[in-house]
C-alpha cells in the first residue's frame, strides 16, 4: 500500500495505475439521465458528463461510477437492459463513451460501470428469440420459463411477489396464440431473469466485461450481486415456508433461499475475477449485496469481486453507540477478508440522507420513519410536517465528514455535495419509477433521489439543460445550485472539496484508533500520520482534543465542537 507520503503526492497518472486505488477511493456515482443535459431533449447524457469532468476534478474524486447508461425502455430507470454492449441513443454514442473516459482519465479520475447481470430488458434480442420460440427451445433456456399450476396453467408456478411489488411470475402468450409459460422476474415484468445454469450466459458476459475494460473502464458496480443463481427445484417452496425460514434472521445465514445468496454465484465471480486479472491494472469491482452480514465477506474476497457495499451507515440512526459498532465490525471484516470496507450514504436507491437525518427517529435501527432500508419515507402523503431540513442537513454533513475519514472506499451520490434534500412534490402524473406505479399509496418510489441537479440559480432548469428536465425540479434548488454555492465559504460544496482534498492527502493506513472521550455522545478517532476525526452526536457543544483544526462540517461555538458536527484535527 502506498504511504500517506506518497499518497499525497501521486500524480494523476500515477493513480491510473496503481493496482491499489480502489482501496481508499472516493466514487462519486452519477445517475447519467439526471447529471447534465448537453443536447436539450430533457435527458441527461455522455457528452453532458465530459462537459463536466473539470467540475468533477475540482470536487477532488478518484472515480465516477456510471449507473446505467445502455439502450433501456427505461422501465426500471436503465436497469432494464436492451444490449448489455452498447449506449442508449439518448444519451450517446460508442464515440461519446471514449471521448468521456479519455477525458476522465485525462483528469486523474477512473471510470466505474454499473452492469445489471441478473436480467435483461425485455426488449432484449434474447428474450423475443424466447417469445418467439417453442417450450423447451434453446431460446426459452437463457430465461427462467415454467408450466403454470392448476388445470389449464392459470395460476403461476409460485406465490412469489416481486421486488416491486406482485407476483414475481409474467405469463406469455404462445406464437400460435394459446396462452403459455410463465417466466421469472424478481423485479419488473419488463426484467426477466436470465439463467445462469445456462453456459451461454455466463460466456456472454465474460464477452461483455472485455468489451468495456477494452474501452477504458476500470471497474464495474454488480447490480443485485447476490441474485443471479437459483434453486428451482419443483415443487417450488411456498412464500410462507421461506418467510418461516427467514423468522429472526436478517437474510438467509445459511444460503438456503431459492434465489437470493445460494453460495453457487461464487463459482461465477471466480471466473469474472479471471477476466478482471487479464488487465494491467486488475480491473476492480464491488458487489451490491443485501445479505446477511456473515454472507458479505465471500463476495469481496480477492478471489472475487474484491469489495462488497456494506449498507449498514445508511441504515443507521445518527446515533454515536450505533456509528461506532458499524464501523468496528465493517473494519473487522475487511480485514479478516483482505478487501477494504465501504461507507455510503445516498445513492439512486434511497432517501437523501439531508432528509433521511431530518426526520423523527422512531427507534434504534429499526422501523426508522425512512424504513429500515433507507427507502421508505413517511408514504403517506409525504414528509414535509416532520421534516426538519436545517436539522438534517447538519447531521447529513456531520456523518459525510466522519465517513470521508474512515479508511476504506466512500461513495458519494450526486447532489449530495450540494446538500441536496429529497423531492416529495412530485405529482403522479410526472413519476417514473415502477416501485410507485405497482405499490401506489405504500411506496412513494425513487424518483425524489433522480431529479436532476441544478447548475445555475436560474432557467428553467437551473442549468440542467436547455430543454427543462425530464423529473421536475422545485424552486428551491436555486438556492442548492453549483453557482450559488461555488466559492461560498461555509457551503456543502465547498465542505465537500475541502474534505476531499484533505482526505486524498492524508489517507495511511487501512486503520483507525479509538480514543475515549467521557462522552457517550462523542466519537473520536484517529488515523495514521496524526491526524484525528471528531463527532458530536449530541445536543450541546463539546470541548475539542488539542490540536489544529483541518475542517468542520460546521462553525464553531467558542472554540467548542457544536451539535451535530464533526472536525479533523491535527
Amino acid at each position: 500500500m502506498p504511504t500517506t507520503a506518497t499518497l499525497a503526492t501521486l500524480t494523476d497518472s500515477d493513480r491510473l495505475t496503481d493496482a491499489n486505488w480502489w482501496r481508499q477511493a472516493s466514487v462519486y456515482q452519477i445517475y447519467p439521465r439526471s447529471f447534465s443535459d448537453s443536447n436539450g431533449d430533457g435527458l441527461g447524457d455522455i457528452k453532458g458528463i465530459t462537459a463536466k469532468v473539470p467540475y468533477l476534478k475540482e470536487l477532488g474524486i478518484d472515480a465516477v461510477w456510471l449507473s446505467p447508461f445502455y439502450p433501456s425502455a427505461l422501465a426500471d430507470g436503465g436497469y432494464d437492459v436492451d444490449d448489455y454492449r452498447d449506449v442508449d441513443p439518448k444519451l450517446g454514442t460508442l464515440a461519446d463513451f471514449a471521448e468521456m473516459s479519455a477525458a476522465l482519465h485525462g483528469a486523474g479520475i477512473k471510470l466505474i460501470a454499473d452492469i445489471v447481470p441478473n436480467h435483461s430488458s425485455n426488449r432484449h434480442v434474447w428474450f423475443q428469440e424466447a417469445l418467439a420460440a417453442p417450450k423447451g427451445s434453446a431460446a426459452r433456456d437463457r430465461y427462467i420459463f415454467r408450466d403454470g399450476l392448476g388445470e389449464n396453467g392459470d395460476l403461476p408456478p409460485s406465490d412469489w411477489d416481486s421486488v416491486f411489488g406482485g407476483p414475481a411470475w409474467e405469463r406469455i402468450t404462445e406464437p400460435d396464440g394459446t396462452p403459455g409459460q410463465w417466466y421469472m422476474h424478481i423485479f419488473a415484468k419488463e426484467q426477466p431473469d436470465l439463467n445462469w445454469s445456462n453456459r451461454e450466459i455466463r460466456d456472454d458476459f465474460l464477452k461483455t466485461l472485455r468489451f468495456w475494460s477494452d474501452r477504458g473502464v476500470d471497474g464495474f458496480r454488480v447490480d443485485v450481486a447476490h441474485a443471479l443463481t437459483k434453486d428451482l427445484t419443483e415443487p417450488l417452496i411456498a412464500k410462507a415456508d421461506l418467510s418461516e425460514a427467514n423468522s429472526g434472521t436478517d437474510g438467509f445465514p445459511d444460503g438456503s433461499h431459492p434465489f437470493w445468496d445460494r453460495d453457487e454465484v461464487h463459482e461465477i465471480y471466480a471466473e469474472w475475477r479471471a477476466v478482471f486479472n487479464e488487465y494491467n491494472p486488475p480491473r476492480t469491482a464491488v458487489a451490491e449485496a443485501w445479505v446477511h452480514a456473515t454472507r458479505r465477506a465471500r463476495y469481496a474476497s480477492p478471489e472475487g469481486l474484491g469489495q462488497a457495499f456494506n449498507f449498514d451507515l445508511l441504515q443507521a440512526d445518527f446515533d454515536a453507540d450505533e456509528y461506532q459498532a458499524i464501523i468496528t465490525r465493517n473494519l473487522a471484516e475487511a480485514e479478516a477478508t483482505g478487501a477494504s470496507s465501504t461507507w455510503v450514504f445516498s445513492n439512486h436507491d434511497v432517501v437523501r440522507h439531508a432528509t433521511r437525518y431530518g426526520l423523527p427517529q422512531v427507534s434504534k435501527g429499526k422501523d426508522h420513519a425512512k424504513g429500515q432500508d433507507g427507502k421508505g419515507w413517511l408514504l403517506a402523503g409525504g414528509p414535509e410536517a416532520d421534516l426538519d431540513m436545517a436539522l438534517g442537513e447538519r447531521r447529513a454533513r456531520a456523518a459525510t465528514l466522519l465517513m470521508l475519514a474512515l479508511p476504506g472506499s466512500a461513495y458519494l451520490y450526486q447532489g449530495e455535495e450540494l446538500g441536496l434534500q429529497e423531492v416529495a412534490g412530485i405529482p403522479d402524473a410526472e413519476r417514473q419509477d415502477p416501485t410507485f406505479f405497482r405499490n401506489k399509496g405504500v411506496e412513494i418510489g425513487r424518483d425524489g433521489c433522480r431529479v436532476p441537479l441544478p447548475w445555475k440559480v436560474e432557467g428553467t432548469s437551473f442549468g440542467f439543460g436547455d430543454g427543462g428536465a425530464h423529473l421536475p425540479q422545485p424552486d428551491w434548488f436555486s438556492s442548492y445550485a453549483v453557482e450559488a454555492q461555488d466559492g461560498t465559504p461555509g457551503s456543502t460544496l465547498e465542505l465537500y472539496r475541502t474534505a476531499l482534498k484533505l482526505r486524498r492527502e492524508l489517507q495511511g493506513a487501512e486503520e483507525l484508533t479509538w480514543h475515549k472521550t467521557g462522552n457517550p455522545e462523542v466519537l473520536h478517532f484517529s488515523r495514521p500520520g496524526g491526524w484525528q476525526s471528531v463527532t458530536n452526536f449530541g445536543d450541546t457543544a463539546v470541548d475539542l482534543p488539542a490540536g489544529t483544526v483541518l475542517v468542520a462540517s460546521g462553525p464553531l461555538e467558542d472554540g467548542k465542537l457544536p451539535a451535530s458536527t464533526t472536525a479533523w484535527l491535527r
